[in-house]
């Protein structure tokens, strides 16, 4: 080991930073889009507002159930420790290849083509239909090279130390958070119609399915109804993850036992509070047929327009750039301390144990910005958040298992804080996210099945690299 290297994390990030990690993490391009596919999946006011609100309650009832675990291991990497610690290091080397694979790495090239997306609104050259390269069938397209400019230039500012992307995480999640109050507050205020919420709420339980097809509304109920709400649950539930990246920076949190279970907590209710008035106020504003046909899914770009007028595309352009930016700096910088804590344990590339002068893991974060970028360049971003869900929901369902695991196996080792309701809520979590994972692996197979066949294939790789003992 170098003389200059530091051995461990530097111990910056208060509650305030935790929090707004959360905060900034979780609310990307989700809430300003996904409400257009709610709505034409179940076709009603009630069920698109409580499909919301159970999304909402099931994620703080896994934050505050991490809560327990946080307090048990406050040490860099998260999940992966607390899988390790209640199984084995297959369990937890599955969740780090799926993790490094798809779900960070996917979930952070489609936040930087949302950010491009909007940028493109603002100069249009910047859109996905200006081709920039070609070499036979392979095309680069500005909105690529966008994506690709702003994961780099934030993995860069990540590399120079936790207090410079700190700084960053918490000014932009602030605005964030007062951007989105503002766009509910000015739409109650000044776009809100009573014939309108009237209109949507006055059949709120009958649930429809929108036919794209033949441009009108089908009744569904039974089986139809039951894949409607699974479906529309993948984007609500995308919406609301990534909570849990505090927990992997908990070596870098003041007084972790305490603070971690605290911004998990504070952090989901603020989000899920802000998603069921932000829907509110859709409802409050756009007829839900107008919801369910917005061009391109955006519905808050429909909002902005009835609230602002014709400067609204352009308010929601800015405040949508902002939200996925911030949302991207959390992502990566939660990111590299699972892979320096694979690392440690010899399951992952031995550089990425390393920390730089600024004490934080520069190789890990490179790595995981070039395989990123890459995801970038393939263009199927879309279709890698269809079927990560279902492994995020799998390792989040063992994850909370493991509490009850780790109450035997380790009775007698301290737990600053407890799980909330334990043993009804946890259970409560593992029986709905279930049940969401049997309906998607019997609706959506066709995507969710390559989810599934991804983390499988880490079984072999596992066994071909692991160290001998």
């Amino acid at each position: 080991m170098k003389e200059n290297q530091p051995e461990d994390f530097k111990r910056e990030l208060g509650l305030l930073d935790g929090t707004m990690l959360v905060v900034g993490s979780m609310i990307g391009s989700g809430i300003f889009i996904v409400s257009a596919d709610i709505a034409r999946q179940v076709g009603s006011a009630g069920w698109l507002t409580l499909i919301w609100l159970i999304s909402g309650v099931i994620t703080m009832i896994a934050a505050v159930s991490y809560g327990e675990l946080s307090a048990m291991f406050p040490k860099a990497g998260g999940q992966y420790v607390y899988l390790k610690e209640a199984y084995n290091k297959l369990i937890a080397f599955l969740y780090g290849w799926s993790f490094f694979a798809v779900i960070q790495t996917g979930t952070i090239a489609a936040v930087g083509v949302g950010f491009s997306k909007f940028a493109a609104y603002l100069i249009p050259s910047l859109s996905d239909e200006n081709i920039v390269f070609e070499l036979s069938s392979f095309q680069l397209n500005a909105a690529q090279i966008v994506s690709i400019l702003t994961i780099v230039l934030l993995t860069y500012v990540n590399s120079r130390g936790v207090k410079n992307s700190k700084t960053l995480q918490t000014v932009l999640t602030v605005i964030k958070i007062l951007s989105l109050f503002g766009l509910i507050t000015f739409g109650f205020l000044l776009a809100a119609k009573a014939d309108v919420w009237n209109a949507n709420w006055s059949d709120a339980w009958n649930t429809r399915s929108y036919s794209s097809e033949i441009g009108s509304w089908l009744p569904i109920s039974g089986t139809a109804l039951l894949t409607g709400i699974s479906a529309a649950m993948v984007g609500s539930l995308f919406s609301s993850d990534a909570w849990n990246g505090v927990t992997f920076i908990a070596g870098e949190i003041k007084n972790p036992k305490r603070n971690v279970g605290l911004s998990l907590f504070l952090g989901t209710f603020i989000v899920t509070v802000i998603y069921v008035l932000t829907n509110l106020m859709y409802l409050a504003v756009i007829p839900l047929d107008e919801i369910a046909t917005a061009k391109s899914d955006r519905v808050a770009v429909v909002a902005s327009q009835y609230t602002f007028g014709d400067m609204g595309t352009i308010i929601i352009a800015v405040m949508i750039m902002i939200s996925t930016f911030a949302c991207n700096n959390g992502l990566i910088m939660a990111g590299a301390r699972v892979y320096y804590t694979m690392a440690k344990d010899g399951l992952f590339f031995k550089k990425a144990a390393n920390l730089n002068a600024a004490s934080v893991p520069e190789w890990a974060l490179w790595i995981q910005c070039i395989w990123a970028s890459l995801l970038c360049l393939t263009g199927k971003y879309g279709d890698l958040l269809d079927f990560v869900i279902i492994i995020v929901l799998i390792f989040y369902i063992l994850t909370i298992y493991g509490i009850f695991i780790l109450r035997k196996k380790m009775p007698d080792v301290e737990r600053p804080y407890k799980a909330f309701g334990y043993p009804f809520l946890p259970m409560l979590y593992i029986v709905i996210a279930s049940a969401v994972c049997i309906s998607l692996l019997l609706t959506k197979f066709s995507t969710c099945g390559w989810g599934v066949l991804i983390m499988l294939t880490g079984i072999p790789i596992y066994y071909f690299t692991k160290p001998k003992e």
